[in-house]
């Protein structure tokens, strides 16, 4: 990671920085680890949630990707991708959403746990001789969604799906969430192996029912990081922190500090002596509180400051202060900067509308993620027909950016980001949402 000197000073704080290094060395090293053991890996999309990093952890094939919603279905339907499975337990309200991105792309895969979900599912049959892919998700003793795989009910429910005409069994889907739990590689493959164990097993059990050809996936990025040799018995696996990491991660035993490939930039704003702090741009509007109580540093790691404490945040501050003694104020001018490490990557991540991308120390561009639940939303962009792609719609090539530039939040120009080209400098004037 390069240091926070080696980037523009009038770079905006606090900002959400990405090592593009890093990131293709751990995804890399990902896609390796399950290609030698001859296992399909869908990576999930849910911590980056950007075309960019996408295209990385693909290797370029924009398939096979797993996605926490409908706003990232939408966004990477709308990108190009494809065989997208949407691992969420379905609900009514989203039936048409899905049997929509079912209908529109050639293969869009739905997650259920219980029986009324199926029936939402029945009462909606697909157009154009399309059948809904259905994944049984199964509780292997996380204690999350879904249907425990010890219960009679889950063997019940797999046969219901089978069963049912425009349906098809597509996998039995587990996330193995309880290796957050773990503490160091011995721990986390002993929960793989459980988790691969019992899913195996309860495939097994569909064979003796007469139900074949049914997918196995586990996942979760400890145990994918870790994985155990009974894993190459699996069809899939999805993890996806693994490509950013994160201090939580190294924790478990994931990783190491070496492989965190984000940080959050923060400046120095003020010099309190009197109690003996350091306040700076950096609150829980930009960094995930996860951390809290569970560092000796706080909510994160301070890189290259070990002997710095972020002890509290509120929205837009954060308050910094030795671990001991007394604070050298002279060694952190004010508008100087700090790198934080972020205990959890995924929901830091979340807070930050453009992430800056570095390579070697230099900042090489910027990534748009997609935000929200169910309304997808596109990018945010500078305004101009001119950060457009060749390909995008007369509409949008037409349309008036210099009204939409002086425009409220609300009358702003709708743009999907898979039009928009990236921002040329990080501190571009950003404008446009969906």
């Amino acid at each position: 990671m390069a240091s926070s000197t080696e980037f523009t000073k009038d770079l905006c704080t606090p900002a959400f920085i990405v090592d593009l290094d890093i990131v293709r060395r751990n995804s890399d090293a990902m896609l390796d680890r399950f290609l030698r053991l001859g296992v399909q890996l869908r990576p999930h999309m849910k911590t980056h949630k950007t075309l960019e990093c996408a295209d990385i952890m693909t290797r370029g094939s924009r398939r096979c990707i797993v996605v926490s919603t409908l706003a990232e279905a939408s966004f990477y339907a709308d990108g190009g991708y494809d065989d997208i499975l949407y691992a969420y337990p379905v609900t009514a309200d989203k039936v048409k959403r899905c049997a929509e991105l079912s209908e529109r792309l050639s293969l869009f895969h739905v997650l259920v746990d219980n029986s009324l979900a199926l029936q939402e599912l029945k009462a909606w049959p697909l157009k154009q001789g399309k059948v809904w892919h259905v994944w049984l998700k199964l509780d292997c003793d996380n204690g999350r969604a879904g249907i425990p795989h010890c219960s009679p009910a889950a063997l019940e429910l797999a046969k219901e799906i089978s069963e049912t005409e425009g349906m098809d069994l597509t996998g039995i889907y587990a996330h193995c969430g309880n290796t957050y739990g773990c503490k160091g590689e011995v721990q986390i493959k002993a929960v793989a192996q459980e988790t691969t164990t019992l899913v195996l097993e309860f495939v097994e059990k569909l064979k003796a029912a007469g139900i074949q050809d049914v997918k196995s996936s586990i996942g979760s990025t400890p145990s994918c990081s870790h994985p155990v040799s009974d894993m190459a018995m699996l069809n899939e696996v999805h993890p996806g922190n693994y490509v950013f990491y994160d201090v939580q991660q190294s924790l478990i035993g994931s990783c190491s500090l070496e492989d965190i490939a984000v940080r959050v930039l923060t400046r120095v704003i003020g010099h309190y002596p009197h109690r003996n702090q350091l306040l700076v741009d950096c609150g829980w509007a930009a960094l995930s509180q996860d951390g809290g109580g569970r560092l000796p540093t706080g909510y994160a790691i301070i890189e290259s400051h070990p002997e710095l404490k972020l002890v509290s945040m509120t929205q837009e501050h954060g308050r910094v202060e030795p671990v001991s003694g007394k604070l050298d104020f002279s060694q952190f001018p004010l508008g100087s900067m700090l790198s934080l490490m972020p205990y959890h990557a995924c929901a830091t991540a979340m807070m930050h509308p453009v992430y800056i991308i570095h390579s070697k120390g230099k900042v090489v561009g910027t990534w748009t993620p997609t935000r929200g639940c169910n309304v997808m939303r596109g990018c945010v962009c500078r305004a101009g027909a001119g950060n457009l792609r060749e390909d995008a719609p007369e509409r949008l090539r037409t349309a008036d950016w210099a009204g939409a530039r002086r425009a409220p939040k609300t009358n702003l120009i709708s743009l999907p980001s898979s039009y928009a080209l990236p921002l040329q400098h990080p501190t571009d004037c950003l404008i446009g949402t969906r």
